[in-house]
């Protein structure tokens, strides 16, 4: 968490210096594991090996996106509540979209923040680029120099660091085309989620609603993630201040295997 924190943040500071998701309804279908013990479903719906067992490998909703020649994806994390044991109403909310070239070694992200939450009174936005062993940052259309690191960090920024993902996973009995994917739906325990932006205070808690996540075999990767919780408590970011209320995640991945022309950003 405290490395989300400084990807958040500290980029921030130093650059200082230099649809469907939106809502808990949209994602009505609850995870369980329960679920799963139904064998006529099971059957039908069974993914490929090794799919068909329980899966390990996506406790970062973006582990094995580096082995595709490419992609897109698109990832957020949105709170709305008050601070905790108060009626003082605050809200945060941030998005980034990523691109990625296997072969040119490339990556391309545009992550935007605003709330409270994430140490500022305003909207945000950065672009960062990563192309081989040169990193480029820009800001309010400016291209800052003299932040080769703050560059090199944000163009590195994860989905799995900002939402996390599911360290246990079983196959649920539902196949389905998800962002132009064969997908396989899975249930998981709630117990079994990673929410590395999330820290539960004394007595409080995170309570599961609903929830989604689909995996395409053909890419080993996770095509969809979706997650409402309830909080009671708890620090988001690793502010200073807990709050309670309700946190959205919603993770997308698109154009799986597609390798993107990623470009010097303009005006550096």
């Amino acid at each position: 968490m405290r490395r989300l924190a400084v990807v958040l943040l500290a980029i921030l500071i130093l650059t200082a210096c230099t649809g469907r998701g939106q809502r808990p309804e949209d994602v009505p279908t609850q995870a369980s594991v329960e679920g799963v013990a139904t064998s006529l479903p099971l059957t039908q719906f069974a993914p490929p090996t090794p799919y068909n067992r329980p899966v390990t490998a996506f406790a970062s909703v973006d582990n094995r996106l580096n082995e595709l020649a490419g992609y897109r994806y698109v990832v957020q994390l949105e709170f709305n509540g008050v601070f905790a044991r108060t009626p003082r109403e605050t809200s945060a909310t941030a998005q980034a979209e990523v691109w990625f070239n296997q072969v040119a070694s490339a990556r391309r992200v545009i992550l935007s923040t605003s709330g409270e939450l994430v140490g500022q009174t305003e909207n945000n936005s950065y672009e960062a680029v990563r192309l081989g062993p040169d990193a480029f940052l820009v800001r309010d259309g400016l291209c800052l120099t003299g932040a080769a690191n703050a560059a090199e960090t944000a163009a590195a920024l994860s989905a799995g660091a900002l939402v996390g993902g599911v360290s246990t996973a079983v196959p649920g009995g539902r196949r389905a085309t998800i962002n132009g994917e064969d997908s396989y739906y899975y249930s998981f325990d709630p117990a079994d989620l990673v929410l590395p932006a999330l820290r539960v205070g004394d007595g409080g808690s995170i309570t599961y609603q609903s929830g989604e996540l689909w995996i395409t075999p053909a890419k080993n990767a996770v095509t969809r993630f979706y997650l409402n919780l309830d909080v009671d408590n708890v620090v988001i970011f690793d502010r200073q201040l807990p709050v309670t209320g309700t946190v959205l995640i919603r993770y997308d991945l698109y154009d799986a295997g597609n390798a993107f022309n990623i470009t010097v950003p303009f005006g550096c």
